[in-house]
């Protein structure tokens, strides 16, 4: 079993930064989590939860099209953490961020309580 515990949501203005962390635990080792494909998913109200960016074992990323250039997702297997860097954010991007752990192989598909984060003047 993992939990997955994201931080770093807020109220921000348009343009602004923020960083999403999101630290799993319970995983038997940092070997396991460094298995797990990592990803950051979005749900504004009224619509349907998006992929936003994604990071595999192996650290190869890719993100919506709405968010590339301007989203970066990284990892740090010494700390069982995945982040989300956000900048030169928009309106649009207001949403509750849910982390997600997942390893395909095995059917383990694990999600956070997820974060709020308001882009607005």
């Amino acid at each position: 079993q993992v939990q997955l515990n994201e931080s770093g949501g807020g109220l921000v203005q348009p343009g602004g930064s923020l960083r999403l962390s999101c630290v799993a635990s319970g995983t038997a080792s940092r070997t396991s989590f460094s298995a797990y494909t990592m990803g950051w998913y979005r749900q504004a109200p009224g619509k349907q939860r998006e992929l936003v960016a994604g990071i595999s074992s192996a650290r190869s990323t890719n993100y919506a099209d709405s968010v590339k250039d301007r989203f970066t997702i990284s990892r740090d297997n010494t700390k069982n953490t995945v982040y989300l860097q956000m900048n030169s954010l928009k309106p649009e991007d207001t949403a509750v961020y849910y982390c997600n752990a997942k390893r395909q192989l095995f059917g383990l598909d694990y999600w956070g309580q997820g974060t709020q984060v308001t882009v607005s003047s």
